[in-house]
């Protein structure tokens, strides 16, 4: 059995044109790095970063895609409150940051909770705090430093290009 199986039933994308289904890894606030384990299909942890940098949101994956890096697409999700490992957030894609590691894309779709009225105005990368886009930047780039990973960072795009991604990244996972 595949373990990614355990969520084949959850689909990546909603009715809603903008918004997708975010399985989260690591909530807002950790230096844990949980991740689906491929054997078990339950949540391990995989390391603790080696910085005192933590995930400026919540973290996880879109089921049932595949990225350019061979997993499955990662979103951020911007949060005022960290949910849980496992928790499933539909998130209304606004942004795609581009980045590579290690030589390879990488790509992060920035969401914010679909339903959440305090980010109900957050449609694309313009209404996002250009300081907490800084500061997203600023940990991807330096979050595996200490660990001799090289990543380059490539920049913002709209929520048009994220969805765009998505949909590649769909299409990808059903080759």
């Amino acid at each position: 059995m595949n373990p990614r199986n355990r969520f084949s039933h959850v689909s990546p994308t909603t009715s809603e044109p903008h918004v997708v289904n975010a399985i989260i890894e690591i909530p807002k606030g950790r230096r844990s790095k949980f991740e689906l384990d491929e054997e078990t299909g339950l949540f391990k942890l995989d390391r603790y970063l080696y910085s005192s940098s933590h995930y400026p949101g919540d973290y996880g994956f879109l089921p049932n895609t595949l990225a350019e890096d061979g997993d499955d697409l990662d979103i951020l999700v911007m949060v005022n409150e960290p949910t849980f490992t496992g928790c499933l957030i539909q998130a209304r894609a606004v942004g795609l940051f581009r980045m590579r590691d290690r030589g390879v894309s990488d790509f992060k779709i920035l969401g914010v909770p679909n339903t959440d009225p305090l980010f109900a105005e957050y449609r694309d990368l313009k209404d996002v705090p250009s300081h907490f886009l800084r500061e997203v930047e600023h940990f991807f780039a330096t979050y595996k430093q200490l660990e001799g990973a090289a990543i380059e960072t490539d920049g913002w795009a709209s929520s048009k290009e994220a969805l765009a991604e998505v949909r590649a990244s769909v299409a990808r996972f059903c080759r």
